[in-house]
């Protein structure tokens, strides 16, 4: 029995010693297998200025028409704006995968191995904006390429430790370590992510990149970081893996997303409805308004009713209903629990496709840190209801603030120079470029209050 107890004991602290002498030599091993995986993303863009602006003179100055045929007609000037990210290969067939604000507008797309040695040109497969990921593909060919797997983000826990390999600031092949922090985040990133929050340190470049468990596994695309130095602060964000391997293989199936469709316009429950409606809680999705011809509509779905289960899946916040109802399969038939009159119902619903091309912004709006604005698209009932021309596109201002001095809400923005606005993504793109380029302000053509005119823009200087 003594015998028996020592080899136990014995064994017991052999084991113990190579754990710790494993965990002594880091994380080496696992990254020498994962690094190859690992790419770095580069862009270029090529984009037309005028050579030499407009000079800036009040509206109904004799010269204008003089300045606007001189320098109109002088040959725009080429410019290639770079960009650099991250992105990571999974599977053989040489898909990668990376975030779509990497590579959105790129004209030419450039995948870089870690070895240093290999570049080989990408195309684009198809990009999910309202989940910010791209997928490329590259010719596998006369390389050897290695893929790594998805991993469940749905197990992860705070505090589990992960890497973060990316090439943050054109430094490709970097690694760092840290831990789940906080999972399930809103961070406004839009309904669609719920997002995993770590300290590893992740900077500009490393958007695109892999989030690692120690089994070498994806559980998050880094994505974002909350920093007001533009640095690391220890506050990055991932999309985790459930979302993106979905997103991913719908890309690569039908060269976009497909989200499910319930057609419900929801709304935060507060303890002030809970109270009125006599619900004794304030768990659950608010019904504000069905959509006509929509799933909800034909299970009966009414207004006035809180979801508080879609397909066996509690709904806690007004929140989460849009991502369960993303991620169902089309088609597929849900039970959906609703409270209703004091009581509980059991709804049958038919999910259907959610036609994105129709749906206008969300009530939040688009927030343009470097103009201090909130933006949403224009919409054919808000041209309506001020009385503009039904053809009119440009952006909607929603909110100016205080470091904004040119704009002011209702504001209606058609066109930055010689450059026309259709939707959100339009101005936002030509922002970020105009960054690039350190422009300090923009030329903005306006209607406000029915009358059309040009004003200077800065932009906010911290």
């Amino acid at each position: 029995m003594k015998k028996n107890f020592f080899s136990i004991f014995f064994i017991a602290i052999l084991c113990f010693s190579n754990s710790y002498a494993s965990f002594e030599r880091g994380y080496a091993d696992l990254v020498d297998k994962l690094l190859p995986s690992v790419v770095s993303i580069a862009t270029t863009q090529i984009v037309e200025r005028q050579a030499s602006p407009i000079p800036e003179l009040p509206e109904g100055h004799p010269f204008n028409d003089m300045f606007k045929d001189f320098f109109g007609n002088q040959m725009p000037k080429r410019e290639n704006l770079t960009g650099l990210g991250s992105g990571f290969i999974i599977s053989d067939e040489g898909y990668v995968v990376t975030n779509n604000h990497v590579i959105s507008g790129a004209d030419e797309i450039t995948v870089i191995f870690n070895n240093g040695l290999d570049e080989v040109a990408a195309t684009l497969v198809g990009t999910d904006p309202k989940t910010d990921i791209a997928v490329l593909k590259i010719d596998p060919s006369n390389l050897n390429i290695q893929h790594v797997n998805w991993g469940n983000s749905e197990i992860s826990r705070v505090g589990d430790i992960v890497l973060a390999i990316g090439n943050p600031l054109g430094l490709g092949g970097t690694v760092t370590s840290g831990i789940i922090s906080s999972i399930n985040r809103d961070i406004g990133g839009g309904p669609y992510v719920d997002f995993i929050q770590t300290d590893a340190p992740i900077n500009r470049g490393n958007s695109g990149g892999p989030l690692f468990n120690l089994d070498g596994e994806v559980i998050g695309i880094n994505s974002m970081i909350i920093s007001q130095t533009g640095g690391s602060v220890g506050l990055g964000f991932s999309i985790p893996s459930k979302t993106a391997k979905l997103i991913v293989d719908q890309i690569i199936s039908f060269g976009q997303a497909k989200r499910g469709w319930l057609g419900v316009q929801i709304q935060d429950l507060t303890q002030e409805f809970s109270d009125s409606l006599g619900y004794d809680s304030t768990d659950g999705a608010f019904v504000a308004s069905v959509e006509p011809n929509s799933p909800a509509a034909a299970a009966n779905i009414q207004a006035g009713d809180i979801i508080i289960e879609f397909d066996g899946k509690p709904i806690s916040s007004f929140k989460d209903l849009p991502k369960v109802v993303a991620e169902t399969d089309i088609g597929k038939e849900v039970l959906v629990k609703v409270w209703r009159n004091g009581a509980m119902t059991d709804v049958t619903v038919i999910i259907d496709e959610l036609n994105e091309g129709v749906q206008v912004a969300s009530n939040e709006g688009l927030y343009l840190k470097d103009l201090d604005v909130t933006l949403a698209e224009l919409d054919n009932e808000t041209k309506q209801s001020m009385g503009i021309d039904m053809k009119t596109q440009g952006v909607l201002v929603k909110d100016v603030g205080l470091k904004n001095q040119s704009l002011r809400s209702m504001d209606i923005i058609i066109q930055v120079s010689s450059e026309k606005i259709d939707s959100l993504n339009s101005f936002e793109k030509i922002v970020q470029d105009s960054l690039k380029l350190k422009r300090d302000k923009l030329l903005l053509r306006v209607i406000r209050e029915g009358n059309e005119f040009w004003l200077i823009n800065p932009f906010v200087v911290e």
